[in-house]
């Protein structure tokens, strides 16, 4: 007898250049998911720079069975990376064909009850991202940039080719928005502000929310500790992001 197969919803987070935090906002969008009562799968799809095992602060090499890979938890979320793989510093050297097999065995690892599959993207719009839509169908996407206007045309780009390959874009969120001093309290916007609200209102795609720029979110991803995971301001921040990209997902069921 076979177990039935799972029905999952499969997330890709993309950015159109690197630097914006999109890795970020990945595992702590997990992590708000999987903490709301989901049963969550992350997947580190940036094959030549995975940086998920730092961010939730769990590098144990994975164990294989029947040929499968299987997930390693951290913080209630199952996630698999090549970071997991690989020596830390190790440079992946692998033309597209490896690329995209190294993607087929982390998305075809053993999910276990996961119905929710977040998929961290490289920056850009090359082989991973054709690769992903083409073999596993997301349901949607989520774009990361920051306000400026440099990092708007990237994910501009990124939204096309997610637009074109028929892929619905779910939402666009706001990173590194607005720092507070940590002294006086001031505001200042050294990337702008309200860019990519503006950019979402213009695309006519949904804005899901921004996050600050602050000193706790850094040190606490460099850490392995995800403020999602927390609970305060910024542990909340994640929670509203995450329950609108959940009401865009049950939209398109509907």
């Amino acid at each position: 007898m076979t177990a039935d197969k799972v029905s999952r919803t499969i997330i890709a987070v993309g950015s159109g250049k690197g630097g914006v935090g999109k890795s970020t906002v990945a595992a702590n969008l997990a992590i708000a998911l999987a903490r709301a009562g989901h049963k969550v799968g992350l997947v580190d799809a940036d094959i030549y720079g995975p940086s998920q095992p730092r961010i939730m602060g769990n590098d144990e090499r994975p164990e294989l069975a029947d040929k499968q890979i299987i997930p390693v938890e951290a913080y209630g979320v199952k996630m698999l990376s090549i970071g997991q793989l690989v020596d830390a510093g190790t440079a992946l050297a692998w033309r597209g064909p490896m690329v995209a097999s190294a993607l087929g065995q982390l998305m075809e690892g053993d999910w276990g009850d996961a119905e929710l599959m977040i998929v961290d993207l490289p920056p850009g719009t090359g082989d991973i991202q054709m690769s992903l839509v083409q073999k596993y169908a997301p349901a949607g996407a989520v774009i990361v940039s920051t306000p400026q206007d440099l990092a708007l045309i990237d994910a501009t780009r990124a939204i096309d080719l997610f637009r074109k390959m028929n892929v619905r874009v779910f939402g666009l969120v706001e990173n590194m928005a607005g720092y507070a001093c940590p002294h006086c309290g001031e505001v200042s916007d050294p990337f702008g502000a309200g860019g990519a609200e503006a950019a979402a209102k213009v695309m006519d795609i949904p804005f899901l929310g921004r996050v600050p720029l602050t000193l706790s979110i850094r040190r606490s991803s460099d850490a392995g500790t995800p403020p999602a995971a927390g609970e305060g301001e910024e542990a909340e921040i994640f929670a509203a992001i995450a329950a609108r990209l959940l009401d865009e997902v049950n939209r398109k069921r509907m």
